[in-house]
């Protein structure tokens, strides 16, 4: 747009195009550069700089788009190579500010010991038949791991199956999304048994914060007994209350706005699809009117939104993203206090880096975090599932309580 209103140059004569190839509605703008030559550059170079073998599909589609301003006329050559080249410099200016996962450094991770499994063998692999893509990442398994023993099973069984699988095999595999990981997480480590971890949710956060992306990083890692050590977050009471055992979680504990979006999502998702849901109720967590009131490290406010991650979160954009470190003991503790305006209080958390702290938005590393004054019933959220405190809640770590298969090489 700067460059159209500097240089002003006026579109090709028509008279030696052939009418044939003629647009049907002739642009108004300037020439100086070609808008889409920029845009098909700058997405496949996007593309390009996360995976080339996709890069290389659509860089011939990118480059009819700008042969055929010239083909059409309403394009000089030059205004096709300038707008290229501003494409290009733009895919490398946001990868500056927002960089790919090959540019991050891999995650800290202390290894550990854990028994080779070539095939599968000795390997238990428990699915969530529910959960995003488990189904189909089950059948992946079955062909990579023939030895191994695969179990589908529906949600309300997942518990019995994950129990009687630690205890029969040498390695516990599980299939699903972070909430299913995270149960399998709380039974490999009551059990002393790693983890194999297969990506089968929608978002596993887990696993690619482990470098695990696909089944095949996951048979490697078991061929050759390369395991990892992480840390647990533990919050108490646990979901079954006072009585029952403490809550863990593999990602990040939330209370406020969060566990009400994942709580409205889940009602509207059956019915109208998983991201349809996911607007409308972030949506419906933004038109609140009322922040949560607690008792946090002693200090009473009210807060939109406290969000307690497992391990430091490595800002990404404008976002916390990749962790990158596993077993660092520490816990990232953000919260958005409270006033009229949630929606601007949480776009301003979201926009203002990980250790910033302003009016709005404070971020703190701790070892232990204490909740308390929570009216009986608040909903909190730990790994996408959601359930309800008792009225105070103590949140830590186990550090290093986990082994987990991870290729040592990613």
């Amino acid at each position: 747009t700067v460059g159209k209103g500097a240089v002003r140059r006026e579109r090709p004569v028509l008279d030696a195009v052939p009418v044939i190839r003629r647009l049907t509605r002739q642009p108004f703008t300037t020439s100086f550069p070609s808008g889409h030559a920029a845009s098909a550059a700058a997405f496949a170079t996007g593309v390009a700089l996360e995976s080339k073998g996709w890069g290389a599909a659509v860089a011939p589609l990118a480059l009819a788009v700008a042969a055929s301003r010239v083909y059409t006329g309403v394009h000089y050559p030059s205004d096709v190579l300038a707008g290229a080249a501003l494409g290009i410099g733009a895919a490398f200016a946001l990868r500056g500010v927002v960089p790919t996962r090959g540019q991050l450094p891999a995650p800290g991770r202390p290894p550990a010991h854990a028994p080779a499994l070539p095939g599968g063998r000795g390997l238990v692999v428990v699915v969530n038949q529910e959960s995003g893509s488990a189904t189909a990442t089950a059948s992946l398994v079955r062909d990579s791991l023939p030895l191994a023993e695969v179990v589908e099973c529906a949600p309300g069984e997942l518990s019995a199956e994950l129990e009687k699988a630690a205890g029969q095999g040498r390695a516990l595999g599980i299939c699903g999304g972070d909430g299913t990981v995270n149960s399998a997480a709380a039974v490999a480590a009551a059990h002393r048994v790693p983890l194999a971890v297969f990506p089968g949710g929608t978002l596993n956060h887990f696993a690619y914060d482990l470098g695990i992306e696909t089944v095949d990083d996951v048979c490697a890692a078991l061929t050759a007994g390369d395991a990892v050590r992480v840390d647990l977050g533990r919050f108490r009471p646990g979901p079954d209350g006072p009585a029952g055992a403490p809550g863990y979680f593999l990602n990040a504990f939330s209370l406020g706005a969060y566990p009400e979006l994942v709580r409205t999502r889940e009602h509207w998702a059956p019915r109208i699809g998983g991201w349809p849901a996911g607007v409308l109720a972030a949506l419906h967590v933004l038109r609140g009117d009322r922040p949560l009131e607690a008792e946090l490290q002693g200090e009473r406010r009210p807060l939109w939104l406290l969000f307690v991650g497992n391990g430091m979160f490595r800002r990404v954009g404008p976002a916390p993203g990749r962790r990158h470190n596993l077993a660092d003991g520490l816990l990232d503790v953000r919260a958005v206090h409270g006033g009229r305006t949630p929606g601007l209080r949480l776009l301003a958390a979201a926009v203002a880096g990980p250790l910033t702290r302003s009016p709005v938005h404070a971020a703190v590393r701790l070892r232990r975090v204490r909740i308390a004054g929570l009216t009986p019933g608040t909903p909190y959220a730990y790994d996408g599932e959601v359930a309800h405190s008792q009225g105070e809640l103590v949140i830590d770590k186990l550090p290093e309580a986990l082994t987990v298969y991870c290729p040592m090489t990613v």
